[in-house]
């Protein structure tokens, strides 16, 4: 089933919903569930395992939406370029990598004139500053932040992947024209699920956020479009 382009788009394109559902079939019945009360669309790990990932970026584009690639690359900087190249080439709309120097700078050299806008990875919402102790990190989850702010900033990337709560570090340090992509946005009559350093969209945007990735409180809803609508309510003004 292919998607039809909306012809009235009410939505706040600041919102992406996340599209992680196990099959490409189930993320088209999502994408219809939602309709025009959406307009940006995250496609993470688990269906790009599937081997439909692009597939649906594609189609996601022909039906005139944004597209969010959330790989979250990481390798050596040869094979980063490499596959970014590939992905500059298929007209989407953000790209995640790792924010370290080298992986920032092979993406940010791959994307050459395409429309396709980089955005590093600083520290996973769901990561607290006691996980970092455990994993050998002697910084807090601000400071790591910081660090890889920094860093993107440094490479030329367009933003960072940050949680609501280093968003106004973000903008601060990255300007006006700074992508600061939060994670981790839950309204107040949604469960925070596995997200530790969480916010209401409002909060978020306030805070200096560009666009937030809203999930569950909208994919596992009972009405999917009336999530996002109630989403986008929120933001309204912000």
């Amino acid at each position: 089933m292919a998607l039809a382009p909306d012809l009235a788009v009410r939505a706040d394109p600041r919102l992406i919903v996340p599209l992680d559902v196990p099959t490409v079939q189930e993320a088209r019945a999502l994408v219809a569930a939602i309709g025009e009360a959406a307009s940006f669309y995250k496609v993470g790990l688990e269906l790009f395992a599937t081997g439909g990932g692009m597939d649906l970026a594609r189609e996601l584009k022909a039906a005139g939406k944004q597209v969010f690639l959330d790989w979250k690359l990481h390798d050596i900087g040869t094979t980063v370029e490499r596959s970014a190249a590939v992905l500059a080439q298929a007209g989407c709309d953000f790209l995640t990598v790792h924010a370290e120097p080298q992986v920032l700078a092979a993406a940010v050299r791959a994307r050459g004139d395409s429309n396709l806008k980089i955005l590093g990875v600083t520290v996973l919402t769901s990561l607290t500053d006691a996980d970092l102790v455990e994993m050998g990190f002697s910084e807090t989850a601000r400071q790591l932040v910081e660090r890889r702010i920094r860093h993107a900033i440094a490479a030329g990337a367009d933003g960072v992947i940050a949680s609501p709560h280093e968003a106004e570090l973000a903008r601060r340090l990255g300007g006006k024209d700074f992508l600061v992509v939060t994670p981790g946005v839950r309204p107040d009559w949604s469960a925070k699920n596995d997200q530790a350093r969480a916010a209401t969209p409002a909060d978020a945007l306030r805070a200096g956020a560009s666009h937030i990735v809203c999930g569950r409180p909208i994919t596992a809803a009972a009405d999917p479009r009336e999530a996002a609508l109630r989403v986008a309510a929120e933001m309204a003004g912000v």
